[in-house]
C-alpha cells in the first residue's frame, strides 16, 4: 500500500508545480523574495514605508458554481481569472492597491495539464490587477470529490494610505454615480443560472444570435479586474466618495454597502445598456425584474459616486485605463438604501 494507490498521486502534484511555473513567473514583482515552492510566499514591504499610515487590506473568495461550466466545456484557462477578480475587485473598491495573491484547488485527481491551466488563468488575473501569485495549494480529496471535478478559491493582500481609504464617509447629496460595464454574468448568480439552462456540453454549445457566441462562451466570460481603472481615477486626482462591487445579491445588496446612513442611491435603470445575456436569463427563466437585480450585475460590474465637479475628470480616466463607464444616477438624502427606476 502506498500513497498513490490511495488516492494521493505525488508525481502528478510535481509535474503540477513545473507546469505551471510559465505562468507564475509572469506575475513576478520585485518585493517578491524567493521563488514558487517554499513552505510560504515572502513579499518585501520595504515600498510602502513612504506611506504615512499604510493600512493592509484583505480578501478571499471563490468562483463559485461557475467552476461547473468549466468542467462541463472542458475549458479551464479562465476561471482563473473570475477567482482573482472576485478578490482584487473588493481589495480595489476599499481604494487598495492589491500586492499579492494565493490560490488554492481543490480536486478528486491532480491531472497536471488541467491543473496548470487553471493557474494560467490565476496568473492572467494577476497580471491585470498586477498582483504577484506568490503561492497556492492543489489538494487531491479522493473520495471526496470526483475524479473530474475541483473547486477553486482564492486569498488577496493589498495596501493603501489610510487617508487614501474608500470609507463612504466623504459621500452627500448630489454625488453622481457612474458605473463600469461588466462583462457579464462575473461570477455570482451561477445556481440560478444552472437552473434556467441546461447544464449540457450540446446546450453550452448552442448559439444565440442574440448574444452574438454560444451560451457558454457567454456565461463563461472571465469577471472584469477594475483594480487599473480605479487607480486611473486616483492618479488622474479625483477623490472616490464610495465605491461598490456588485456582486452576490446584486444592486439591492452591494449598493447600500457603499452608503453612510442618511443617504441614498438612485439609479436609473435605462442609463446604460443591460447585457443581452441578462435580457436571456430572464426570458429563458421567466424571472421578475426585481430578482434579477436582486441577483445579478446586470451589466455593471462596479458603482463608484464622486462630486459632480469630477465626473467628467473621473470618465475620462476611467476609459484610459480601458474600460466603460456611465453616468447612472446620483446621491439623494434618505433612508439608507438605493432605489432604481
Amino acid at each position: 500500500m502506498d500513497y498513490k494507490s490511495a488516492g494521493v498521486d505525488i508525481e502528478a502534484g510535481y509535474k503540477s508545480v513545473e507546469l505551471m511555473k510559465k505562468y507564475v513567473k509572469r506575475t513576478m514583482r520585485e518585493e517578491v523574495l524567493g521563488g514558487l515552492g517554499g513552505f510560504s510566499g515572502a513579499f518585501s514591504l520595504s515600498k510602502i514605508k513612504d506611506m504615512e499610515e499604510p493600512v493592509l487590506l484583505s480578501g478571499t473568495d471563490g468562483c463559485g458554481t461557475k467552476v461547473k461550466l468549466a468542467m462541463i466545456m472542458d475549458k479551464h484557462d479562465t476561471i482563473g481569472i473570475d477567482a482573482v477578480a472576485m478578490c482584487v475587485n473588493d481589495i480595489a473598491c476599499a481604494g487598495g492597491e492589491p500586492l499579492f495573491f494565493l490560490d488554492y484547488i481543490a480536486c478528486g485527481k491532480n491531472y497536471p495539464e488541467k491543473i496548470a491551466s487553471i493557474v494560467s488563468g490565476v496568473a492572467e488575473g494577476c497580471v491585470q490587477s498586477e498582483a504577484a501569485l506568490i503561492g497556492g495549494e492543489t489538494a487531491e480529496h479522493p473520495g471526496l470529490m470526483p475524479e473530474d471535478e475541483y473547486d477553486l478559491a482564492g486569498f488577496t493582500v493589498g495596501v493603501c494610505d489610510r487617508k487614501d481609504m474608500i470609507t463612504g464617509e466623504d459621500l452627500k447629496a448630489g454625488d453622481v454615480l457612474i458605473g463600469m460595464a461588466s462583462t457579464g454574468v462575473h461570477s455570482n448568480g451561477f445556481s440560478l443560472v444552472r437552473k434556467v439552462f441546461e447544464m449540457t456540453k450540446e446546450s453550452l454549445d448552442t448559439y444565440y444570435e442574440e448574444l452574438g457566441t454560444t451560451l457558454g462562451e457567454a456565461l463563461l466570460a472571465p469577471t472584469r479586474i477594475y483594480v487599473k481603472a480605479l487607480k486611473s481615477i486616483k492618479n488622474a486626482g479625483v477623490r472616490i466618495h464610495a465605491c461598490s462591487h456588485i456582486t452576490g445579491g446584486g444592486f439591492y445588496e452591494n449598493v447600500p454597502r457603499m452608503l453612510k446612513e442618511g443617504t441614498r442611491a438612485v439609479i436609473e435603470k435605462n442609463s446604460y445598456p443591460v447585457l443581452p445575456v441578462f435580457g436571456l436569463l430572464a426570458k429563458t427563466g421567466n424571472i421578475e425584474e426585481q430578482m434579477m437585480y436582486n441577483t445579478f450585475n446586470m451589466g455593471l460590474g462596479m458603482v463608484l459616486a464622486v462630486d459632480r465637479s469630477d465626473v467628467d475628470k473621473a470618465m475620462e480616466a476611467i476609459r484610459a485605463a480601458g474600460d466603460t463607464p456611465y453616468v447612472v444616477g446620483h446621491i439623494e438624502e434618505g433612508e439608507k438604501g438605493v432605489t432604481l427606476c
